[in-house]
């Protein structure tokens, strides 16, 4: 469970942004949503020196992102750390528009990376799929309401984290591209002309 209070959200995610500006914090946090790891294990998994992790983790810790979940026993009566992701929730309606803006670019910035890495591995002769589509859609709110649900069934049906499989990076954004008035707004009145 995270150490951090549920009275203080705000100042949980201020930093949270900042500690997922960097992609290899994202997979480190990645590689932990799959098992609890020591840092020698996640440096072996990222193929670079483990002394280079530390700082890293101590960045994720430090915003609640992960925790130690157990300390394991070495040979010679020493220990090591084992990290797990910590429990969080995404900025939500008491974050500030910047922790927010900070917080979804620093997902953008990874799926950019994620993106660039998929294109050079298949330029390589790997066998990487990528497919973004961009587009806009004209949506009612019922049709809207019908598309997030849509969404979440997806996000369920292949969201086993046990199944065997390629991880595959998914992002979508349902982001109104025009103001419209809340639902309980009363229409606007036509004026009259004299």
């Amino acid at each position: 469970m995270s150490r951090h209070g549920s009275d203080e959200p705000s100042q949980r995610w201020h930093g949270v942004h900042k500690a997922l500006a960097d992609p290899l914090r994202i997979r480190l946090l990645e590689a932990l949503w799959e098992m609890p790891r020591s840092a020698r294990e996640l440096a072996d998994q990222a193929d670079i020196p483990v002394d280079r992790l530390y700082y890293h983790l101590g960045q994720l810790e430090r915003t609640g992102l992960i925790e130690i979940a157990e300390y394991r026993p070495l040979a010679r009566g020493k220990v090591e750390r084992v990290y797990a992701p910590a429990v969080t929730e995404p900025p939500g309606d008491t974050a500030s528009p910047e922790e927010m803006v900070g917080f979804l670019g620093s997902m953008l910035d990874a799926t950019r990376a994620d993106i660039s890495a998929a294109w050079r591995s298949k330029q390589a002769g790997g066998l990487r799929e990528v497919d973004v589509h961009r587009g806009a859609l004209r949506l009612t709110d019922e049709a809207l309401a019908e598309l997030r649900g849509h969404i979440e069934r997806l996000a369920t049906r292949f969201g086993d984290r046990d199944a065997p499989g390629v991880w595959t990076r998914v992002v979508i954004a349902l982001v109104d591209l025009q103001d419209r008035p809340p639902p309980n707004a009363a229409p606007p009145t036509p004026e009259r002309s004299s």
